[in-house]
């Protein structure tokens, strides 16, 4: 696989988790959960695919549940 497109996609990734993780802790702040959040992580090609879509295209979704855990997070997921 070329080195470009590998740092491409984790750069993106990188960048996903830095702002995820920023804007759930700053919801569990503003409402004070106590109990697990649900959560669910998707990612879908959004490039046009003309007429000829891929046979499988690409997709993932994650769900997983974040408890609160003496002030800080704990998360559990499954892939699906």
């Amino acid at each position: 696989m070329d080195n470009i497109l590998r740092e491409d996609i984790r750069g993106l990734i990188r960048s996903f988790a830095i702002q995820a993780d920023e804007a759930v802790l700053i919801h569990l702040i503003r409402t004070r959960l106590a109990k697990p959040l649900r959560a669910r992580l998707v990612l879908e090609d959004l490039t046009g695919c003309g007429e000829e879509p891929p046979a499988e295209p690409l997709h993932l979704d994650i769900e997983g549940t974040l408890r609160p855990c003496g002030g800080f997070l704990v998360a559990v997921t499954r892939a699906e």
